[in-house]
């Protein structure tokens, strides 16, 4: 038996899985929570990385405490991407981390772009626009509002990377989790001098070696392994981004496979063997965490939406699907702007909430909810378009992330894409790419040229019984909300910018 522990280390939780990979089977599952720093002002997202820390140490223990630890040979960390853990020269967390979701960066982003020569100039020198979610315009915000806290930096991390210093003492990004960070050159796979020199010339110096995805970061300290009860020669891939993991997990690993993740934000991604620059800068020109490249479109509002309105009427999960499914496809013209948090796809970082359609009939809870979960669900399609016109058409779309669990919502998601859609039989995508990578990694450092598709065929799979196929008369309906959508975006950008 050999067992790989995979990590996904996210926004809300930190979760681990134990992967037998002869059998293909999850033997071991654990998840412990941590939080958003509270009180920061509007668009402002921290964490404390100890959190971090504290919550891997602990699914790690819960996990090994359930197998063999014997037979552990290697782990994955997957992490929340774009996050900016800022380190001094002794490898100490400066301040809290920064994360996907701040969009306190708003100025940085134009003020790199500008200084780039615009956002064509933009697109040559790192295959992506400067947003607010990446990681490149936080170093700069740090530079202009916390110049004493700058004066200590030393190394940029992500939040995998901090986790795989953690575990292993080296400080090393893979070129996956390292695109999103709008510093790399995608299609080169090496650092971007134009985008780096824009912040600083002696960023250069302050950020990690990278190596490639089938590399390994390192093996467990000495005095890690004794507290795991793990051998000390367990290995610690490079692991990757969420979205990359997650991509793995699902078995995204060669041309054709489309992942569609329903979390606290929503990503679509596909993989490609070539760099997908959107021209427009809607679609992330990632790379992936297998060597090939991730086109991924990212809205930041999906569940933490109809969280909002479960928890707005003390529904439990259950209650909320019912409720969705009382109200009729379309919710009698009630329509959802979901703009909660921003935007990042449509790029409207200071958008809102906006309810369309309120009359004494769609004033109900039932209404309400349905119009987010379509609200949401029309977001993400509004990118799923764009990725069809660089070349990514879907004949299936592949579920995952805690909406996936929703009977109603892959319906939904059925009738709104227009294909059919399957949720995965294990539902910890992220956790499950970063074992199959950890897997990956140690066949290739042990001589065996074993491939990731071939590893992922042998555990990744689809649970038939989820299956949706789209409503043509609800597709036909969604495409007119879709338009009213987007023109309701549009009319409204003008007022968000202001």
């Amino acid at each position: 038996m050999s067992i790989y522990l995979g990590i996904d280390s996210g926004t809300q939780s930190t979760k681990a899985v134990a992967l037998d990979l002869e059998s293909g089977k999850i033997l071991a599952q654990a998840r412990a929570p941590h939080a958003l720093i509270a009180g920061l002002p509007t668009g402002h997202m921290e964490q404390d990385p100890q959190g971090w820390t504290a919550a891997l140490d602990a699914v790690i223990a819960e996990v090994c405490a359930k197998i063999d630890r014997s037979q552990v040979r290697g782990i994955g960390v997957s992490g929340q991407q774009h996050g900016f853990v800022p380190l001094d020269d002794q490898d100490r967390v400066i301040r809290p981390a920064k994360l996907w979701c701040d969009t306190s960066t708003e100025k940085e982003c134009e003020l790199l772009t500008k200084k780039l020569g615009g956002p064509k100039a933009v697109l040559r020198a790192t295959g992506l626009p400067f947003l607010p979610g990446y990681t490149a315009p936080k170093i700069l915000w740090l530079k202009r509002h916390e110049p004493a806290n700058y004066q200590r930096l030393r190394r940029v991390l992500l939040p995998h990377d901090y986790l795989n210093l953690y575990l292993t003492g080296n400080a090393v990004m893979e070129h996956g989790d390292a695109s999103g960070t709008a510093l790399l050159d995608v299609r080169r796979r090496k650092w971007s001098p134009a985008a780096i020199n824009a912040i600083d010339r002696r960023l250069a110096d302050w950020l990690p070696p990278l190596r490639g995805p089938q590399e390994s970061a390192g093996t467990l300290r000495p005095a890690l392994a004794r507290a795991y009860g793990l051998s000390a020669e367990v290995i610690v891939s490079m692991g990757g981004g969420d979205n990359m993991m997650g991509a793995i997990g699902t078995g995204n690993v060669s041309p054709g496979v489309v992942t569609a993740s329903l979390g606290t934000s929503g990503t679509i991604y596909a993989f490609s063997r070539q760099p997908v620059v959107d021209p427009a800068g809607e679609i992330a020109a990632f790379c992936s965490s297998t060597g090939g490249w991730l086109p991924l479109l990212c809205t930041m509002n999906v569940t933490r939406v109809t969280e909002s309105i479960r928890q707005l009427f003390q529904l439990d999960h259950a209650a909320f699907d019912a409720a969705v499914t009382r109200a009729p496809a379309g919710a009698d013209g009630l329509l959802l702007v979901p703009y909660f948090n921003g935007e990042r796809t449509p790029h409207v970082p200071r958008g809102t909430g906006v309810l369309y359609g309120l009359n004494e009939t769609t004033l109900t809870p039932a209404h309400l909810a349905r119009a987010a979960m379509e609200g949401v669900t029309l977001g993400l399609n509004y990118g799923l378009r764009r990725l069809s016109t660089l070349g990514m058409k879907p004949k299936e779309i592949r579920l995952t992330g805690g909406g996936a669990r929703s009977a109603a919502w892959r319906q939904l998601a059925a009738d709104v894409f227009g294909v059919p859609v399957v949720a995965m039989a294990e539902d910890e995508g992220a956790a499950l790419g970063g074992a199959l990578q950890a897997a990956w990694c140690d066949a290739r450092e042990r001589g065996d040229n074993a491939s990731l598709p071939t590893l992922a065929a042998r555990c990744v799979a689809v649970n038939p019984s989820t299956r949706c196929e789209p409503d043509k008369k609800h597709s036909a309906l969604y495409k007119g909300l879709q338009a009213k959508q987007d023109a309701l975006s549009l009319s409204l950008r003008a007022t968000f910018a202001g």
